[in-house]
């Protein structure tokens, strides 16, 4: 038996800069994004079963007798790319609900990226972290054409707190975090994270995204976004905690002028709600739409926030250093 434990991700400044259309005719070369990984995750268990069928759990419960036959789509292609033909068991949990619908923490990417490391370690195979997050790139966005950038993938199967850049040759690079841990720390107690209770399709508002990207206003907008990502780094380097706060309110207005889907009057209300209780800025993760909301909040007036947004779930979390790794094998 082995068991994946991949962890989700939280994206802070760059989102859209890591899509092929942009980053592969950026002006700068590349784009960019920083984000980290979280303490919440995607648990994949792959067995040996005595027929030769495969088995995969997840919402439903499947039972074929060849590859081709599944349905869930991210397991039939990871099977491929493995080699896998029979003999399995695929089981699938994670600390969020089980939807067909996004989030916004990168559950399907911490998926892919899952099924492929407990795959591949099911066959004594050792695969790297980029090589595992190369691979689960190939099945969302190019086998499976879902309109997705490459940041979620990367993020998960690395894990911790990084600064990528998508280059235009096709390379991707990453800076982990260097410089003092106090400051990361700071940065993650002045941060709440709040359930919108909405979930939404993110691809109706990627594809929509993605089919404008090279428009001249979305260029200048995405341009905006790497600096925006170069300067937050630098400012967190520097210890300037509060910076960011308002950066992310700066990155959240820019976000929204990619797409009239990104958020909605119930979400513009919560935030204002948020900031009106002090909260210095925020986004919502992921597309938009719904999903989780990401709020920096100073820690002596959190409980004024979490008392005004008592209709969202609070949830609690943390930093989280590593990547998908394998935690039991047996």
């Amino acid at each position: 038996m082995i068991v994946s434990k991949t962890p989700l991700r939280c994206s802070f400044f760059g989102g859209g800069t890591d899509f092929s259309g942009y980053y592969l005719n950026s002006q700068y070369g590349y784009g960019t994004v920083l984000s980290t990984a979280l303490n919440m995750y995607v648990y994949i268990m792959v067995c040996k079963r005595f027929d030769n069928k495969i088995r995969v759990c997840y919402r439903v419960q499947e039972i074929v007798e060849k590859v081709d036959d599944i349905q869930h789509n991210i397991v039939r292609e990871a099977l491929k790319i493995a080699g896998i033909e029979g003999g399995v068991d695929i089981v699938y949990s994670a600390d969020i609900p089980l939807s067909t619908s996004g989030v916004g923490l990168a559950s399907s990417s911490a998926f892919a990226v899952g099924v492929l490391n407990a795959l591949f370690a099911y066959q004594h195979r050792f695969v790297s972290s980029d090589e595992l997050a190369k691979m689960a790139c190939e099945i969302e966005i190019e086998r499976l054409k879902n309109p997705i950038g490459i940041q979620d993938q990367y993020a998960v199967a690395n894990g911790g707190f990084r600064q990528y850049k998508f280059w235009a040759n096709g390379d991707v690079s990453n800076n982990v975090f260097v410089g003092d841990r106090n400051y990361l720390r700071n940065l993650q107690d002045s941060l709440m994270l709040f359930y919108t209770g909405k979930t939404r399709v993110s691809s109706t508002i990627l594809s929509e995204q993605k089919a404008h990207i090279r428009e001249q206003d979305k260029t200048v907008v995405l341009d905006h976004m790497v600096q925006m990502t170069e300067s937050a780094y630098s400012e967190l380097l520097n210890g300037n905690i509060k910076k960011i706060g308002y950066m992310l309110d700066e990155a959240w207005q820019l976000k929204k002028m990619l797409s009239n889907k990104i958020s909605n009057p119930e979400i513009d209300n919560m935030y204002d709600i948020a900031k009106s209780n002090g909260a210095i800025g925020g986004k919502i993760l992921g597309a938009g739409g719904g999903g989780f909301m990401l709020l920096f909040v100073p820690i002596e007036l959190q409980s004024c926030v979490r008392k005004a947004l008592h209709d969202y779930r609070h949830v609690d979390f943390s930093f989280e250093p590593e990547g998908s790794r394998i935690v039991f094998a047996e």
